[in-house]
């Protein structure tokens, strides 16, 4: 095998792929002489906005500029929601979360759900997966599920451990996330030995759990994912004098619910600013090694003489805050969180296009069927990005109709206190959460305010009604943010009894562990409060 990295000269010396002619097809602008072959790679955390200007000159990501040069770049591609399973529920479901009622990392799809690469089968392809999946349920903590139930709970107790960093002092360390890289080279494998020697097309999907922060050693059970850990090889592909510091609001200012996370994160006390910039340039430096991944499939595709056969297609679950607005982690509808990287390249797909729509996650499911040419069921929240990729056709405007201007984000687990909403448009980001009342909405203006330091919803109230509207007539978000209330004390009930008389122990002794053993009884009597207040669906 090729020593993996090429330099960035060597990347960009790759022939580009050469588009098949055909004629046309149901949803796309094109149909391919051959079905194409697929492959999607999907990594975790990783900010949508490194894939371009000015992003992109922190950290150098050769493959994601291979492909952003020889294909089709998505500009405002966002998660449909900023956690793990649900992420990715969409992805594989192509329906909104409030559908599949993946409320959190443990409650995702039903195993036997019918997802794109289950259909993409039975319409002649050969499938195969790798990697991190995580659309049924994650590979996570009780403690982790006990803090989605309980984040109605009037207390607040840290979650995670304090962000850090640690480096591999080695400047030939290439290979830092194992698994990783193990589940990577089960997949070039697979090309040479197996997808190579297939009639049938087929579709490829590696899931990568780079760059999201590894679990913090400390005491509790699974304390939390907050060491930003990379060597030395990866940190010197990172511009150190281009790391921008956020700017934060004085905590006496910040918004209720950025508090709660913020404190629940362990990001209220003080950071230097030394601190703030490692940790981005750790952050960076692991986002630069998942871009070698992608590109050991890229490469293995080039050898194989199947580049020109295949649409890559590469985004992530969500992103990562990496110490903007005092915090770390996703769980956010900043743009840091929720903003996605979505590159597309292959045959009948436009090069060095970018695509400036609003798009997300759930348009990943009828991507796919469109590609294989299947039919697209009626039910979907997505919508094919085939004609806004297609090279056929070099005005996305002339798709405006297609589908609607704006994108729309829900998150229900834990780190956040209260049902979270957020409808993008082209001009405008509005977040609203629980009943829409009871906690003041944001609304943002990217344009100028990119950083999203100043919220704007009083001052433009007729915006935010009107943006509000909108929103209610696409999900009745006080009625879901009830259901998903109701929902986690019933799952906590269930848990509870499960524990019996080890209940307080076993409570006592989660991630929180620190802050609740200083006054146990506290917290147990906040928490059968809460379990006492009714929840009246049907006054909502």
């Amino acid at each position: 095998m090729l020593l993996l990295w090429v330099s960035v000269v060597a990347a960009s010396a790759l022939a580009a792929p050469h588009p098949r002619a055909g004629g046309q097809r149901r949803g796309a602008a094109r149909v391919w002489s051959a079905a194409p072959n697929v492959v999607l790679v999907v990594s975790d955390s990783f900010d949508g906005r490194l894939t371009f200007y000015p992003g992109s000159q922190v950290v150098k990501l050769p493959f994601i500029n291979f492909m952003k040069a020889h294909g089709t770049s998505f500009l405002n591609a966002y998660t449909n929601s900023p956690i793990c399973c649900p992420s990715r529920a969409a992805i594989w479901s192509g329906l909104f979360t409030h559908l599949t009622e993946s409320w959190n990392n443990f409650k995702g799809l039903d195993p036997n759900y019918t997802t794109w690469m289950d259909i993409m089968e039975k319409h002649g392809y050969r499938t195969q997966k790798f990697g991190k999946l995580d659309y049924t349920s994650g590979h996570h903590s009780i403690s982790n599920r006990v803090e989605a139930w309980t984040r109605d709970v009037a207390f607040l107790l840290r979650q995670e451990g304090r962000p850090v960093v640690n480096l591999i002092p080695k400047k030939t360390k290439v290979r830092v996330m194992e698994g990783d890289w193990k589940n990577t080279d089960r997949a070039v494998n697979w090309l040479r030995k197996e997808a190579n020697n297939y009639t049938q097309p087929f579709v490829l999907y590696l899931g990568l759990n780079l760059p999201h922060p590894y679990p913090s050693p400390s005491s509790g059970e699974n304390f939390g994912s907050s060491t930003f850990h990379t060597s030395l090889y990866w940190l010197k592909k990172v511009s150190y004098d281009l790391i921008k510091i956020p700017k934060w609001s004085p905590l006496s200012e910040m918004h209720p619910i950025d508090y709660y996370s913020s404190y629940t994160k362990n990001c209220t006390g003080k950071f230097t600013e030394k601190e703030i910039k490692n940790i981005r340039a750790f952050y960076y430096a692991m986002c630069a090694e998942t871009d070698a991944m992608l590109g050991e499939i890229i490469l293995a595709l080039r050898q194989l003489d199947l580049l020109q056969k295949t649409i890559v297609i590469y985004t992530s679950d969500h992103g990562e805050l990496a110490m903007e607005h005092r915090q770390f982690y996703k769980m956010s509808m900043y743009e840091a969180s929720a903003h996605v990287p979505l590159l597309m390249m292959g045959p009948g797909i436009k090069a060095n296009l970018q695509v400036s729509s609003v798009v997300s996650l759930v348009d990943i499911y009828p991507t796919m069927l469109d590609i294989a040419g299947a039919p697209l069921p009626q039910n979907l929240s997505g919508y094919s990005l085939l004609p806004l990729a297609s090279e056929t056709f070099k005005n996305e405007h002339k798709f405006k109709n297609l589908r609607p201007p704006w994108i729309l984000s829900q998150f229900h687990g834990c780190n956040v206190n209260a049902s979270t909403y957020m409808l993008r448009t082209n001009q405008w980001k509005y977040i609203a959460y629980s009943d829409g009342t009871s906690v003041l909405p944001q609304l943002f203006d990217l344009s100028s305010d990119p950083d999203e330091l100043t919220n704007i919803a009083t001052k433009l109230p007729e915006v935010t009604y009107s943006l509000d509207r909108k929103l209610r007539s696409i999900i009745n978000y006080p009625k879901v943010s009830a259901a998903v209330h109701q929902y986690n004390k019933e799952q906590f009930i269930k848990w509870k009894q499960s524990v019996g008389q080890n209940y307080s122990n076993v409570i006592a002794n989660l991630r929180w562990h620190q802050d609740w053993l200083q006054e146990p009884r506290k917290y147990e009597s906040a928490i059968d409060r809460w379990l006492n207040t009714p929840t009246n669906l049907n006054k909502i």
